[in-house]
């Protein structure tokens, strides 16, 4: 089931939260859904789920709007919110079948897809424990197995991994891509190694506006500008080579990093590439080049200067 958000905007009183987004999201596809603190980030993400009324605009599933009859929609929507409220004092066991139930499966299957649950977010160890004694780390695995409970076609998860450990991140990044394959999946994280790691594309969005839309590779691509590269030259005074690499036509900017192991940064004229140059340079002044490393963009910096403004 895909997803479709027509002109969507949303105000709190005079603030707009949101403001005249457009985006789509297929199924098989993960979306990394960015944006700073108060960006909208949420809010959308709740008008999706039904957890909040539409503003202007709509929000199409599966082709059909959602406007009037959100609830018909949610049983095919798993959402995990960011604050992954639990109801403490219930057992693990006994939370996920009152979930089960809550989302209308039939008595028959609850059982059997509640242990499914249990095995697939790794929650075998505590199971029988009251919500309110586990770590912060098996709180949101649970909050992720109630998510999946009813096998929903979408899966909406705002912070999926806070609070989990490098290991269970891991885990949960390969069942997030699993369940990419075959479900819509949106997924908003401060976390932006796990956003490279998990989604299919990225949607950047500051100030209630989408600010980037695409791949890392793309918005990469779109932000490198100039080519940086890390250089190392061997054999030669780093003075000379200063001197050589500075006269390449191609090269804007020669910066010496480390004068004792003849380490440079080299930026390249917009549009240029300067690598066939410098690798020439080397062949002709029987100079060692044992390192020559293109910088690339880190979606750090790309979210970053989208989004500090």
């Amino acid at each position: 089931m895909d997803i479709q958000i027509e002109n969507l905007s949303k105000k709190y009183g005079n603030q707009k939260a949101v403001d005249n987004i457009s985006f789509e999201v297929k199924p098989g596809e993960v979306l990394g859904f960015l944006g700073p603190n108060g960006a909208g980030k949420s809010t959308t993400m709740k008008m999706i789920t039904g957890y909040l009324s539409l503003g202007e605009g709509d929000i199409l599933l599966g082709g059909r709007s959602v406007r009037g009859q959100s609830d018909e929609f949610k049983r095919h929507i798993g959402y995990l919110p960011e604050n992954n409220p639990l109801y403490l004092d219930m057992e693990v066991i006994d939370y996920l079948e009152f979930c089960a139930a809550l989302q209308g499966m039939k008595k028959n299957q609850i059982d059997l897809r509640v242990r499914e649950m249990v095995a697939v977010c790794g929650l075998n160890p505590e199971k029988h424990k009251k919500i309110g004694e586990l770590s912060k780390g098996y709180r949101q695995r649970v909050g992720l197995a109630q998510a999946m409970i009813h096998d929903p076609e979408i899966l909406v998860l705002d912070e999926p991994t806070t609070g989990l450990d490098p290991n269970q991140i891991v885990e949960i990044r390969k069942l997030i891509r699993q369940l990419g394959k075959e479900k819509t999946v949106v997924l908003s994280t401060h976390i932006l190694p796990e956003v490279e790691a998990t989604c299919d594309r990225i949607l950047i969005i500051n100030k209630g506006k989408i600010v980037a839309n695409g791949t890392a590779e793309n918005l990469r691509r779109q932000a490198a500008g100039q080519e940086i590269l890390k250089v190392k030259i061997e054999d030669g005074a780093a003075e000379e080579i200063m001197r050589e690499l500075r006269r390449i036509k191609t090269v804007d900017l020669v910066e010496l990093v480390d004068k004792s192991q003849n380490r440079f940064e080299v930026q390249s004229n917009t549009g240029f590439s300067s690598k066939r140059e410098i690798f020439t340079l080397c062949v002709q002044k029987g100079w060692m080049l044992s390192e020559l490393i293109p910088l690339e963009t880190r979606l750090e910096d790309i979210f970053r200067n989208l989004t500090l403004n």
